[in-house]
């Protein structure tokens, strides 16, 4: 190593944690809480490899290099009011670098400065951990400057690379996505108003209600149920659709009424947010009339295509469900109305030549090609420009 290099590293900083020591058929580790500024420094080297491959990555011959988008996601959230990370960061330390002292329960971290024919080399404070899991959660906090945010971690000491592997590939391995459809099914919970929990209680609705254009059609939970009918969309579809007209940072919206505030009505391009007066004015009643006639409309404009349950009939299955809801956005904002009723949709769906057995997948493939297709098709036919 560059003599001037060692000479500017910071070997006399340390940081001490307060640990349990947990004792498991791997060996040893800790488990202890580091201030996220800490945590950035001690990690500062490895979180910012954003190519080529490092330690346990090379063994399992992976490369990990940070998702820019999901740090920016994970930057937002970290500032909404009631963030919080509950699963710990894994770290890897050498032996070096770490001391326990068992009667203070203090596990002490610091840099190492190789000695004149040193078998080891030099380790900066700004280095000292090893990220096995968490990378983003950290990345996502640099920055971060509202005090204190708090994160669990647990340390493994000199542990070897292949086990630094193990630990990696079990974590990662063993985690269960949640459904995006239960995710937004949870909003059912929430005490305060926000764009998820709003347009996941106009999805209820409407599954719910026997008379529903959309009855038994939207899968809660986004599984299918005995309930559901052949080809029903899933809530996550449904919630995500809609939510685009309502807010372009939903989070952001949320965290604001979180925080006891009302989101600004101007936030965003109400060109394409034109259901943001619903959310914000808080005429849920309102936009669910709007939504419901829009598809009731629909279904009486097309009614074999709309009820069919034949394989490759495709109106009211995901594909056809998108285009409808990517056209709702052209047509409100065609008819000029603030509350259309069924009759006015109606008047729009009636100036069609489409069929019903032209909504096929032979016409329009599955996928988002043939949901453009679709769309571009009942754009361009209702003359919206």
């Amino acid at each position: 190593m560059n003599d001037d290099l060692v000479d500017e590293m910071h070997f006399d900083r340390k940081l001490e944690v307060r640990c349990l020591k947990v004792t498991q058929p791997l060996g040893d580790f800790y488990i202890g809480v580091i201030d996220s500024k800490d945590l950035r420094e001690i990690t500062f080297s490895d979180v910012r490899r954003l190519e080529g491959e490092r330690g346990f990555e090379t063994y399992l011959g992976i490369q990990r290099p940070l998702s820019k988008d999901r740090v920016r996601k994970i930057s937002e959230y970290v500032r909404t009011v009631d963030a919080c990370f509950p699963t710990a960061v894994l770290l890897s330390v050498q032996e070096r670098c770490a001391e326990f002292d068992e009667e203070r329960s203090i596990l002490t971290l610091h840099a190492y400065k190789a000695q004149v024919d040193d078998v080891y080399e030099s380790i900066n404070y700004e280095g000292i951990a090893n990220v096995i899991d968490g990378q983003h959660r950290i990345a996502g906090l640099d920055g971060y400057a509202k005090g204190d945010f708090q994160i669990n971690v647990s340390i493994f000491v000199d542990i070897d690379v292949s086990s630094e592997a193990y630990i990696f590939s079990t974590v990662n391995l063993a985690q269960t996505k949640v459904n995006n459809s239960l995710a937004y099914d949870l909003y059912d919970l929430a005490t305060k108003r926000s764009p998820q929990k709003l347009c996941h209680e106009i999805a209820v609705v409407l599954e719910k209600e026997q008379d529903s254009p959309l009855h038994r059609r939207i899968k809660r939970l986004g599984t299918a149920t005995p309930h559901s009918l052949p080809g029903s969309i899933t809530q996550a579809a449904f919630v995500q659709s809609l939510m685009k007209y309502i807010s372009s940072d939903p989070m952001r919206d949320r965290d604001a009424y979180m925080r006891g505030k009302v989101p600004a009505l101007s936030e965003g391009n109400l060109n394409k947010l034109i259901f943001r007066q619903f959310l914000i004015k808080e005429r849920d009643f309102d936009l669910t009339d709007i939504v419901w006639d829009y598809f009731s409309a629909v279904s009486k404009r097309w009614p074999v295509a709309w009820e069919s349950s034949e394989r490759g009939v495709m109106l009211s299955k995901t594909n056809g469900f998108f285009a409808l809801m990517r056209l709702l956005g052209d047509i409100y904002s065609g008819l000029g109305l603030d509350k259309p009723s069924e009759g006015d949709f109606k008047r729009v769906f009636d100036n069609y030549q489409i069929i019903d057995d032209e909504f096929t997948t032979a016409n329009y493939k599955p996928g988002s090609s043939g949901e453009s297709a679709l769309y571009r098709k009942l754009k361009t036919e209702l003359n919206l420009g």
